[in-house]
């Protein structure tokens, strides 16, 4: 099939098929574009090559900064901050903290009666008319026809009162004091001429302070919260000591292992996910076709020589001794940090590849017995890990220079192909019209042809 050139309003070339050669010259043209396009299809795999490495070395960079800021924070002087720890054997029955510097050891401490408000129980009838009552000589006024919870609601957002009201079921109303602790005989005075409310006989219970001992010895308060039982300790009494006594132990000064440990945990978590997804970076080989930024991302990094050597350093710097640093407290194996190994005296798959654990129980011996050693190896162990690191993922460091030069490569690969494809436009328009022209000549030849062979049939057939 061949086609013929019609120009259009726009000035492009529209073809028409079945005309001159008998050639299908749209698939000619298509042919050789698709040859003449080869270049261009070369520097778009080379970009999207590019755009994936890219993409891969600024995924690894973040992760190195996030993990050098991590590092940093071991030179906090708030994570070794002294403070003094108190525990209970029975928390739930009575639990201990520091208000201040305590005296160091244990205490035996009982509770016999736990503090607890007064309390009056009253039926309540919504009155037929506007009522006012009297509680501890504070007055307040009852509408009429107001149910059991609008009067303790009202009860309750009085700042001025000095109980609280509940509502229990048939719309008994009891009232308890704000605070708990003794008050004897004399305790929430209701006064009430209209009768909304009708105290329920046998329900009133006294205020209680609450008693304890402490070392045998003897002593009363107002509040289950007790601050003045053990110096430095406030002692919160949450249930009787049916059983035996509760122990508060009050430990010496000295650093928070929770916290210690919590941060070294927090470091090794990143680390160990930092180090594996570099690793994947560094083993995982190209694709053989790549179609897109995706697949040319895969294996972009593989066996790149300056993350091994990042990795290689952050590896040694968990073991190596730092230098000015005394023997036993040198480096983070000194305080239970190191890689992992597999029983029976192998090799892990995680040890090969760097990654840490803890000894729990290590850390915290180092911790007690010798804080400031932890502290001063911990902070130039972390500073020497963020140099290792900020060499080459700080802002500037050798990974963004990459980046920036992948960048720069596919910015100029960018204008390079929307010329070329410019350039193959016209190309195509030019083939087109081209071919165009050839099939309109050989249209019209074809068409003299057949005039004269009509013309020499004629004369033939007429004796001429």
């Amino acid at each position: 099939m061949s086609s013929v050139a019609i120009n259009s309003a726009a000035g492009s070339p529209l073809t028409i098929s079945g005309l001159g050669s008998g050639l299908d010259t749209s698939a000619i043209i298509s042919a050789l574009m698709t040859a003449e396009r080869a270049p261009v299809t070369r520097l778009t795999g080379q970009q999207e090559k590019l755009q994936g490495q890219e993409q891969q070395l600024q995924s690894v960079q973040q992760s190195l900064q996030q993990l050098a800021f991590s590092a940093s924070e071991f030179s906090l002087p708030s994570l070794f901050e002294t403070s003094q720890t108190v525990t209970s054997s029975e928390p739930t029955r009575v639990s201990a903290a520091t208000s201040s510097g305590a005296g160091i050891g244990g205490h035996e401490v009982e509770v016999t009666q736990l503090a607890n408000s007064a309390q009056r129980t009253f039926t309540f009838t919504s009155p037929a008319a506007e009522d006012t009552l009297t509680i501890d000589g504070n007055s307040l006024t009852v509408k009429a026809g107001e149910s059991a919870k609008e009067l303790a609601s009202a009860i309750n957002s009085d700042s001025g009162a000095t109980v609280y009201a509940a509502v229990l079921e048939g719309g008994t109303l009891v009232l308890s004091n704000r605070t708990t602790g003794n008050t004897g005989a004399e305790f929430i005075k209701v006064s009430d001429p209209g009768g909304t409310l009708s105290e329920q006989a046998g329900t009133a219970k006294e205020g209680k302070n609450a008693e304890y001992k402490v070392d045998g010895v003897a002593g009363s308060s107002t509040s289950n919260i007790v601050t003045n039982a053990i110096a430095g300790v406030t002692l919160t009494l949450n249930g009787l000591t049916t059983t035996g006594p509760v122990t508060i132990d009050v430990q010496a000064p000295g650093a928070s292992v929770s916290a210690v440990e919590s941060q070294v945990q927090a470091f090794i978590k990143l680390y160990n996910s930092t180090v594996e997804a570099i690793q994947k970076q560094l083993t995982a080989k190209p694709l053989e076709k790549p179609k897109t930024v995706a697949e040319y991302a895969t294996g972009s990094l593989f066996g790149d020589v300056e993350l091994e050597s990042v990795l290689s350093s952050m590896r040694q710097s968990m073991y190596e001794s730092i230098a000015g640093l005394p023997t036993g407290m040198s480096s983070p194996e000194d305080i239970g940090i190191g890689t992992g190994a597999a029983s029976g005296g192998g090799t892990s798959q995680s040890a090969i590849e760097g990654q840490l654990t803890l000894n729990a129980t290590k850390l915290k011996e180092a911790v007690q017995s010798n804080p400031a050693g932890v502290e001063q190896m911990l902070q130039k162990w972390s500073q020497g890990l963020q140099s290792t690191i900020n060499t080459v993922a700080e802002p500037g460091g050798t990974l963004e220079t990459r980046a920036n030069g992948d960048a720069g490569q596919i910015t100029q690969l960018k204008s390079q192909i929307e010329t070329m494809n410019e350039l193959l436009a016209v190309r195509e328009k030019a083939l087109q019209a081209t071919y165009a022209e050839l099939e309109s000549v050989m249209s019209r030849n074809s068409s003299q042809a057949s005039w004269l062979t009509s013309q020499t049939e004629s004369l033939n057939s007429s004796g001429l």
